[in-house]
């Protein structure tokens, strides 16, 4: 019970990047909602009301799963985790690429279960560690991955969605030539194409390439370990494959959930303890098992 109310604390310590995010997201919301939706629908017209509120629970969402992102433990090792090598049902338990010994962290002194790396920042080993964020001031790892990623996913849709506003509000009634709104509004609309245009590309491109982890079941370091093991197998005359890749759908489900309804609900209910992962040998056993 101590160790689980220990992973549920939460992080308050200050943070330039996390009070930035939380400036970018009251700016766009609000010049979104009030400038944009306002000059271009008319705030209080039935799309104005419908715009706005569609954007509202966008917002309401992104704030949501980022709050959650920065307060959700990442995932602790346990300090008594020890690998069974003598368990038949873990087939896989990952080495040191030098002496071939299990994995341990001197500076935790503890082993490392499968995924598990330590992060020289939070100064611990994280479960199935994908890296250390500074937007949230945390880490993204087995426990939060889902909800850092449906983060990412609003906050890409809150983005292109106010950058539509944005051009349609210009396109249908340009920059208004009166000297008392028209510097307050340009100064609006010059603000937010410079948070607006880049965000939406960093963004787009971070969930696309976090939708291609998902599907292959591959954190970042992974990916990176995985293409020098690649590189390793082929010089060899051998051919890598990931061992935890199970499938795009299985894959997709490992992370998001067995529910197609809670996949875009900011909560990791179904990940399990992040001690341990199938992996496409279990697969091969179930189907030799099967026979």
């Amino acid at each position: 019970m101590a160790e689980k109310a220990k992973q549920q604390q939460p992080r308050f310590a200050f943070s330039f990047p996390v009070t930035f995010v939380l400036f970018a997201i009251a700016y766009i919301y609000f010049s979104t909602v009030f400038v944009f939706i306002d000059r271009w629908l008319g705030l209080f017209s039935s799309p104005g009301i419908a715009n706005a509120a569609v954007f509202t629970a966008i917002a309401v969402m992104s704030l949501f799963s980022y709050r959650a992102a920065i307060s959700t433990d990442p995932g602790r090792v346990p300090a008594t985790y020890t690998p069974d090598i003598e368990d038949n049902t873990t087939p896989l338990h990952e080495i040191k690429r030098k002496g071939g010994d299990l994995r341990f962290c001197q500076k935790c002194s503890h082993y490392k279960p499968p995924r598990a790396h330590h992060c020289r920042v939070c100064k611990r080993c994280v479960l199935r560690m994908d890296h250390h964020c500074i937007w949230i001031n945390n880490c993204v790892g087995h426990a939060n991955y889902k909800i850092f990623f449906i983060f990412v996913t609003y906050a890409a849709i809150a983005c292109i969605y106010s950058m539509i506003l944005l051009v349609g509000s210009l396109a249908y009634d340009g920059l208004p030539d009166d000297e008392n709104n028209g510097g307050s509004y340009r100064t609006v609309y010059v603000v937010s194409v410079i948070l607006l245009a880049p965000l939406s590309i960093s963004l787009c491109v971070l969930l696309g390439w976090h939708i291609y982890l998902i599907l292959h079941n591959k954190t970042t370091i992974e990916y990176y370990e995985g293409v020098r093991a690649l590189w390793l197998q082929e010089k060899g005359g051998s051919i890598y494959k990931h061992p935890y890749d199970l499938g795009p759908y299985e894959n997709l489900t490992s992370v998001l959930g067995p529910n197609i309804l809670s996949w875009l609900w900011p909560t990791a209910n179904h990940i399990g303890s992040g001690l341990r992962f199938r992996t496409v040998y279990d697969l091969t056993k179930g189907a030799s098992t099967s026979k």
